[in-house]
């Protein structure tokens, strides 16, 4: 089987441009930024900047009252009050404990805070930059291979994935994780053109600086980079595999430096790494972010399959359910069937071939990731799968065009024998008209699900089938009766009715509000533990939805109010981190790694007064309060602007805080509050809190919840709507003399 024939050539009445007379300098260049370049169509580079406009909508519509993560937003704020902070991606300005990820996204939010600001827009400004950033990257690369239809298709469906654009609207780190794998991809793909090391050694770089923003994650695509460069790339095998030597080096070299810097340095100058089990960022790859989220354990779980699992139980079909079909499987169907034929019709091509180097490349991308995701056993969020919406999009456009020139063409653009021509061109004939059929009925069933759910989701539902109908009907009239302009409009209607659902979704998710936590696109549709049997929802209850921002009071990414005015947490939870492992946003509990226990603040209520109060009364120390986890310490952080310890890191099983450290910093003076529940926990965490008890003085509710001079009336009238619970709420007070 040979290649599929090349496109004809321009001419004046084709759409493309005549090539303009030879001129340079800045305005020539301009010139070519908006129109794009003279062998284009004319409608290229304007479709390329609509679809931008339209992405950047999506992304930043409303963009002051996007909330965030909380987590990830007190990190910000922390780095932006120390540098030492900044560099270890630590919780809090003192630098006590870091989140469970590498800090690169914190560094590109946390610059663009230092020169902006710290707020909601600045925080959220940088994602929606790589997000549109990643749509058109992704057109560049498609274009060079498969052209601008294939490149505009592509560029439309990864804008419109609607889970894309739920993540993009908030300060996870995935809109990053995607940017810097999309460089990858095109470095990857620029030296397997060209046979040269540096673009594959800038691969590897991009992919390195992928991992230090959600480590493991990032290598899901390297299986996939080193076969086809080994297979495609030009060159001898022996030069193919010194290059891929050379660009492991700089992998392992570009991934690495942070951890072992870190690693590096003494514990006791350093903060703990949260969600290690020995305070080493090793621990941290291997476990908790690494083997722990694909067989549910790590070194600090003890048996596989703990983890908690917002998108259903794990499984080849987790991508199709009620949680996760909305979010990413609209174009699945055509996409694999684009990828099957695709590589079939590239059969003969030779072994460089460029257009089936990129169909390995995106179809590798799209198999990996959907394999990890659905049988990952550990904590699995919806929004993870943003990572796979690259090579969906891009076997969507690539793949698309591929099959319709193939269905167009027949066999004579495969160069068959004419004795097998007439049998080749049948079998060609229903493969796009199949694929359409295929995803079209799926997005039916899809917002079949969601019937009622508003106008939205009908009117969707009716363009899916009117023009799914249209679509393929057309193209099988038009090849039997041979006109090219009845196939031309039936590949538009296809492209309708398959970017329809996604679209509406689309528009839910930039116009709700969103769960920082656990940011979903369109309504709800399942409870999002499928792991978890009785938990039922998501953070906060939102059963996995987006309709809720999981914060209360206000916003997570304004700046701290430093007066404590506003309520700090009376009558909700933060939203949380990234992981979510606690699973609900009032209680704490549903944690995916067990031990450790609930040090207080683990489900406990701390108002604005209160926070009041321990500012009032902090007497220099550097920690304003010690609690039990980041959901508590991450809201108090970003409520009043100073920095709160986190005992025991996300799920209260971290062992960063020890009783001889504890007592180390309040000798010192640099810790006088802390927060134990009433049934002091497990472990060390029981070993505190019986020492705190006996040796704290205990503050009484009345101390705060009745107002000091410094506290507003909103803030007593907060305080005291609570008092019903801050009885529970054992705070104390510890000083050097307490230190026997």
């Amino acid at each position: 089987m040979t290649t599929l024939a090349p496109p004809p050539t321009s001419s004046p009445s084709s759409g493309h441009r005549a090539a303009p007379p030879a001129a340079g300098g800045f305005v020539a260049r301009g010139r070519r930024l908006f129109t794009g370049p003279a062998e284009d169509p004319r409608w290229t580079r304007p479709a390329l900047w609509a679809i931008l406009l339209a992405a950047t909508a999506l992304y930043a519509w409303n963009i002051t009252s996007i909330s965030g993560n909380s987590f990830y937003n007190a990190a910000v704020y922390s780095g932006t009050k120390s540098w030492k902070a900044f560099f270890f991606g630590a919780l809090d300005s003192g630098s006590f404990i870091t989140v469970d990820k590498p800090p690169f996204a914190l560094w590109v939010m946390g610059l663009s805070a230092r020169a902006f600001g710290f707020g909601t827009w600045q925080l959220a400004l940088p994602m929606v930059a790589v997000g549109t950033g990643s749509v058109a990257l992704l057109h560049r690369m498609v274009k060079r291979d498969f052209g601008p239809v294939a490149a505009t298709v592509a560029a439309l469906a990864l804008a419109l994935t609607p889970i894309t654009v739920a993540i993009n609207r908030d300060t996870n780190p995935d809109p990053i994780l995607v940017f810097l794998m999309l460089l990858g991809a095109a470095g990857l793909l620029k030296a397997v053109r060209t046979g040269r090391l540096m673009p594959l050694v800038w691969s590897a770089v991009a992919i390195g600086f992928a991992f230090n923003t959600k480590m493991m994650q990032a290598y899901v695509v390297l299986p996939a980079f080193f076969l086809v460069h080994l297979w495609a790339a030009r060159g001898s095998l022996g030069r193919r595999i010194r290059h891929l030597a050379v660009a492991t080096v700089a992998l392992v070299v570009s991934s690495a430096w942070w951890m072992v810097v870190v690693d590096l340095i003494p514990a006791s100058s350093r903060p703990y790494i949260g969600g290690s089990t020995d305070n080493t960022v090793w621990d941290l790859v291997i476990g908790y972010n690494g083997f722990g989220r694909i067989f549910g354990a790590s070194s600090s779980v003890g048996s596989a399959g703990n983890g908690a699992s917002f998108g259903g139980s794990a499984g080849v079909h987790r991508l199709f359910n009620e949680i996760m079909g909305g979010q990413i499987s609209w174009l699945i169907p055509f996409a694999a069937i684009a990828l099957i034929a695709g590589l079939v019709l590239r059969g003969r091509a030779p072994r460089t071939d460029a257009k089936r180097a990129a169909l390995m490349l995106w179809g590798g991308w799209f198999v990996l990731h959907y394999l990890t995701f659905a049988l990952a056993e550990g904590t699995f969020h919806p929004y993870y799968v943003t990572a796979m919406a690259p090579g969906i999009a891009a076997l969507a456009g690539a793949g698309g065009v591929t099959l319709y020139r193939a269905f167009r063409e027949g066999s004579a653009a495969m160069g068959a024998p004419p004795a097998r021509a007439e049998s080749r061109a049948w079998g060609r004939g229903w493969v796009l008209p199949a694929a359409v059929a295929a995803s079209a009925a799926w997005a039916i069933v899809l917002l079949q699900r969601v019937s009622g759910s508003g106008t939205l989701y009908t009117v969707a539902e009716i363009v899916v089938g009117v023009a799914g109908t249209v679509a393929v009907l057309g193209l099988l009239a038009g090849r039997f009766t041979r006109r090219d302009r009845l196939i031309g409009f039936a590949a538009l209607a296809a492209v309708v009715a398959l970017l329809a659902g996604p679209a509406a979704y689309s528009v839910s998710a930039a116009t709700s509000a969103t769960n920082g936590t656990n940011p979903t696109a369109g309504p709800s549709t399942g409870g999002g533990m499928g792991g978890m049997g009785g938990m039922g929802g998501g953070p906060g209850g939102a059963s996995g939805s987006s309709r809720t921002s999981g914060t209360g009071g206000r916003s997570m990414g304004e700046p701290p109010s430093g007066g404590g005015s506003a309520p700090s947490g009376s009558g909700t939870r933060p939203s949380g981190g990234e992981t979510g492992d606690s699973g609900t946003g009032g209680s704490g509990t549903g944690s995916d790694r067990t031990g450790g226990g609930q040090m207080g603040g683990g489900g406990t209520q701390v108002s604005s007064a209160m926070i009041t109060y321990l500012k009032k009364h902090q007497d220099g120390a550097t920690w304003l309060l010690a609690v039990a986890t980041d959901q508590t310490a991450s809201s108090i952080i970003l409520e009043s602007g100073q920095p709160v310890i986190s005992m025991g890191g996300w799920s209260g099983s971290d062992n960063a805080m020890t009783l001889a450290k504890l007592k180390s910093l309040v000798k010192s003076g640099k810790l006088h509050y802390i927060i134990v529940s009433s049934d002091g926990g497990q472990g060390t965490n029981s070993e505190i809190a019986t020492w705190v008890k006996a040796h704290g003085a205990a503050v009484k509710s009345s101390s705060y919840s009745s107002g000091s001079s410094s506290t507003t009336s909103s803030s007593t009238s907060s305080a005291s709507s609570t008092s019903s619970t801050s009885s529970t709420v054992g705070l104390y007070r510890l000083d050097a003399s307490d230190v026997g």
